[in-house]
């Protein structure tokens, strides 16, 4: 299975409480191989939501204690990051995901790049806290940006390869 952003299979998980769905995506969703996640409602946290951001680092800093994650309000939400990604990975882990497509620019799941944490609307180069837990764990994940008709091809038959062994 393929872990996806929620998100971007037209959930309206988005800290706003709407959805940044990628047709794309969605069209390959019909094909079984996906399952929709979100760490922030993992998290238990709310939609809509204040807008939350890295600040000191990235997801890697946060895993490592060296930076935290704050919302628009001031309120920490480290925490939460960290158990977001705790439940994708067991989600990863109890189906054999070994790729995830998540969502670029989230604090969660921005795999190139993440706000900068000063919420001026910059973004700076690194992962979300999901994104580094996953890769630290061996999960390779892409970028919706990444996704064309050709890599999907490819990563879903090697997804179904995966269980026919």
């Amino acid at each position: 299975m393929i872990l996806v952003s929620a998100c971007l299979l037209g959930h309206k998980v988005k800290y706003s409480g709407g959805a940044n769905t990628h047709e794309l995506l969605l069209k390959y969703n019909e094909r079984g191989r996906f399952i929709a996640v979100c760490p922030e409602c993992f998290a238990m946290l709310p939609c809509p939501r204040p807008a939350m951001e890295i600040q000191g680092g990235t997801g890697k800093k946060v895993l490592a204690g060296k930076a935290r994650a704050m919302d628009e309000n001031g309120m920490d939400t480290t925490q939460y990051l960290l158990t977001g990604a705790d439940k994708v990975l067991k989600i990863a882990e109890a189906y054999n995901a070994k790729v995830a497509i998540l969502k670029e620019g989230s604090p969660s799941c921005g795999v190139k790049k993440i706000h900068s944490g000063n919420f001026d609307g910059k973004k700076v180069k690194g992962q979300g806290v999901t994104t580094a837990l996953l890769q630290k764990h061996g999960i390779t994940v892409y970028s919706e940006k990444d996704m064309t008709v050709g890599r999907l091809e490819e990563l879903i038959a090697e997804d179904a390869k995966r269980d026919r062994i």
